[in-house]
């Protein structure tokens, strides 16, 4: 019974320390991070808002180059809408969405990514989906990777692009419609090629597919950042 203070005093120390590590000293390392220009200037005064850049793991009082775009970007319209039905269809589960550095597995050489992906790359995400498996590939530049048709056909079923995939298919997003007899095919019909429902049908993505593709096709880390160049 003496040592019973003791043992909650380790108890409290070993919890402080683990949550400091994991939560606080990462939170005031990067709760300064905004969008930024591939490269900063040289003034070493600190930008307007208290934003820090870090190089190398080293705080940089750089500022962005007045012209040049920002990155990243927050989604908007159709992408924004697609990121809740991503969520909704539970794509983590399979998937992640980041690069891993290079030599920490094959990310690079499997073409998911020209660099790593930092953590300025989520700031503007409310709910980051990183992911704890990979089930199937990582979707961090499936934007890049494959034009919108693919990413219908692919949601449709699998098997039209990626043969022997265990991905399910997601026919529900989709409506099979007759081709009209006096305007023809719909302008937003997909060939489901082996799929396709026979002559006379046609098959058109709902809202929510249109929004989920608007979401993969704005997965994108094609810039560069201060911290992180192409091929790092």
């Amino acid at each position: 019974m003496k040592s019973l203070p003791l043992l909650f005093l380790g108890i409290f120390i070993t919890m402080a320390l683990s949550w400091s590590v994991v939560v606080l000293f990462p939170h005031q390392q990067m709760q300064n991070l905004t969008p930024a220009s591939s490269d900063l200037t040289d003034d070493q005064e600190k930008p307007i808002g208290g934003a820090v850049y870090y190089v190398d793991g080293k705080p940089y009082l750089g500022k962005n180059i007045e012209g040049d775009d920002t990155f990243p970007v927050k989604l908007v319209g159709e992408a924004q809408r697609g990121k809740l039905v991503y969520e909704e269809m539970g794509c983590m589960y399979c998937h992640t969405q980041q690069v891993r550095r290079q030599g920490y597995g094959a990310d690079f050489e499997r073409g998911w990514g020209e660099r790593q992906s930092v953590p300025r790359d989520y700031i503007l995400q409310e709910r980051v989906m990183l992911g704890s498996m990979r089930t199937g590939p990582d979707l961090t530049n499936v934007g890049s990777r494959y034009p919108a048709e693919w990413h219908y056909q692919h949601l449709y079923n699998a098997q039209i692009t990626s043969k022997g995939s265990t991905m399910p298919p997601f026919p529900f997003l989709f409506e099979i419609k007759e081709v009209s007899e006096n305007f023809g095919p719909s302008a937003d019909a997909v060939d489901m090629q082996a799929y396709n429902p026979g002559p006379g049908y046609e098959v058109v993505p709902t809202q929510r597919a249109k929004d989920l593709v608007a979401y993969l096709m704005n997965l994108k880390q094609d810039y560069e950042l201060p911290e992180i160049k192409f091929s790092e």
